[in-house]
């Protein structure tokens, strides 16, 4: 530790610690344009300029990158000679950007109203470019993508990407328009150029984030795709700020080999992708949003704390619900995802709870299934929600409203009253269609498992064994095994807990006696039946040149015995030698 002296206050700080950060622990103000604690600092402005005095000599030095050293040295932050230093910087920042705030802030705070004189290049925009450099400091000191850049000299030096031209180095990272201090520095989409719609983001927005406050575990997690130390090695600011020294960037995934006894797969569900469908709309027009988006927006942690809210932030005078988004349809899932019309009913109950708009229901067929359901659909239409049975076949922006405020239109037909209808609204909500995981058929190699015909999981039997698959040992439960709702969930997953433990409890579990069966001296080793067991329960043996059939793995289909070519398989208890003695003692009677 050293003591210096600011303004005649003694203060003590660790060696190295730069003036700012010193007069900053004394409660001592120093005016600063360019400097950020994100990365090493360059004095560009100049308005941090100090009076240092050592003995009868006295320096003028810039405060933000100036460390100090040395014992008993003594500092004016504000001494006349500096006063009139940021007085002559500030006029001429102002000269040539009058209209920047951060610049008219600061000039106000120094006691500066008009400059003195007006510079040849003058630029009157709000955002006007200050020539701060933090944009380029932090590109090449914390993004360490060094895109950004000085060109030329004196008025006319500016910040220009290379040869002025877009680089496909840039990761677009938004680090350069963060540290930005007059706005100068904008991100944008080019495919909002081409007429996309930009969406309002309901998610969180930076590289390292939680999800939601209800997330479990409720930990942080890093976006590898947009975290800048991933991209180029730069940054790493977090690892900086953890106390418990819990981010490692060096981490990689691991694959771990676990021996195990028994397998429930719950690997759940994904909605299906409603951009496939574009007279929806969905990520083209506005305030049309998915039931996950709309659940978040509900949700008191959510970006609008629980209010429904247009994406201009007000509130929706007509708000529809529209079923059955890809479900029960020819063209995409024939099946019902059968939890759709409930959480749509709660959707309007909710709005109508919240606000004062009408709300809309769009159905096909209304299917309240459940333990007083029938009942919450009684109650909705209490509360006055408009119900519509029909499909609907197109939504469409309007323009033409009233106050000038774009609507949607929703085109629909209404079976109820064999009627064409067109009901303008500002928000539409879609229910999509359940499917199964993307990667539902790998995982169905990886445990020797089957697919129904919708992707699902397939179980050992519908209604006496809905839990159990074909596989010994793997048992399935929730959405894996087809739509459901969370009581439905909660009753199939504890099922399936009770059915491992009640085997667990026994030790041993008995076996089906019909299995396959290899005669070595017949095996030719040709392979065939390795790659026509649904189960993977037969390998091929190097040593003997020959093939083994797991029992534990084989559930005696046969289609290795009738596929061997020399009949060197044979079913246990069906051999045929077995048979034709069967076969004997029949006639024989």
């Amino acid at each position: 530790m050293i003591t210096v002296n600011i303004d005649g206050k003694d203060i003590q700080v660790a060696e190295e610690t730069t003036i700012v950060k010193a007069a900053e622990s004394a409660g001592i103000w120093i005016p600063t344009m360019c400097y950020s604690e994100l990365f090493e600092p360059y004095g560009i402005c100049r308005l941090c300029s100090v009076e240092i005095i050592r003995g009868k000599r006295t320096r003028i030095v810039t405060a933000c990158n100036y460390p100090l050293r040395e014992n008993g040295l003594k500092i004016r932050t504000n001494s006349p000679v500096i006063q009139e230093i940021r007085k002559v910087l500030i006029e001429l920042m102002l000269s040539r950007w009058p209209n920047v705030p951060v610049v008219k802030n600061m000039a106000a705070s120094l006691g500066v109203i008009e400059p003195k004189f007006v510079s040849l290049e003058r630029d009157e925009a709000e955002d006007a470019c200050i020539l701060c450099g933090m944009c380029v400091n932090i590109c090449r000191d914390v993004v360490k993508a060094n895109i950004l850049g000085f060109a030329n000299r004196g008025i006319k030096r500016e910040v220009v990407l290379p040869y002025e031209k877009m680089n496909s180095e840039c990761i677009v990272c938004g680090a350069c328009a963060y540290v930005c201090p007059t706005g100068h520095i904008k991100i944008k989409s080019l495919d909002y150029e081409r007429g996309a719609v930009a969406d309002w983001y309901l998610g969180p927005k930076t590289a390292i984030n939680i999800p939601t406050l209800q997330a479990v575990p409720r930990v942080p997690k890093i976006d590898e795709e947009s975290c800048i130390k991933t991209q180029t090695g730069g940054c790493g600011i977090c690892s900086t700020y953890c106390e418990p020294e819990a981010i490692n960037y060096e981490d990689k995934d691991e694959e771990v080999e676990i021996e195990v006894g028994q397998i429930l797969l719950a690997t759940g569900f994904q909605l299906i992708d409603l951009k496939q469908m574009p007279q929806y709309g969905y990520g083209r027009l506005d305030n049309v949003y998915s039931s996950l988006e709309f659940e978040h927006m509900l949700n008191s942690t959510g970006p609008t704390g629980g209010l429904v809210k247009c994406k201009d932030g007000s509130e929706p005078r007509a708000v529809g619900i529209i079923h059955c988004i890809g479900s029960r349809d020819e063209n995409y899932h024939k099946y019902c995802s059968r939890v759709c019309c409930m959480y749509a009913l709660k959707f309007a109950h909710l709005v109508k709870d919240r606000t004062k708009a009408e709300v809309y229901q769009f159905y096909i067929d209304m299917r309240a299934f459940g333990k007083g359901y029938e009942e919450f659909y009684k109650r909705l239409l209490d509360e006055g929600v408009n119900m519509i049975r029909g499909k609907v076949a197109e939504i469409a922006e309007v323009h033409s409203g009233s106050d000038g405020k774009p609507y949607l239109l929703v085109k629909c037909e209404d079976t109820l009253i064999g009627k064409f209808r067109e009901i303008a609204l500002d928000m539409v909500i879609l229910c999509p269609a359940i499917e199964p995981q993307f990667d539902a058929a790998d995982v169905k190699k990886i445990f020797s498992i089957s697919q129904s015909p919708d992707k699902f999981f397939l179980e050992r039997h519908p209604k006496l064994d809905p839990i159990s698959t074909m596989t010994d040992g793997v048992f399935i439960a929730g959405c894996a095994q087809g739509p459901k709702d969370i009581p439905d969930s909660v009753a199939q997953a504890s099922a399936a807990a009770a059915r491992m433990l009640s085997l667990i409890s026994l030790g041993e579990v008995a076996l089906d006696p019909v299995k396959a069966e290899v005669v070595d001296e017949y095996c030719s080793g040709c392979r065939i039946c390795n790659n026509l067991c649904p189960y993977g329960a037969i390998s091929f043996v190097d040593d003997k040149k020959i093939s083994n059939i797991n029992e534990m793995l084989c559930k005696g289909c046969g289609t290795c015995v009738a596929a061997c070519p020399a009949s060197a398989i044979t079913g246990k208890g069906f051999t045929d030698m077995q048979i034709l003695s069967e076969i004997e003692g029949l006639l024989s009677i």
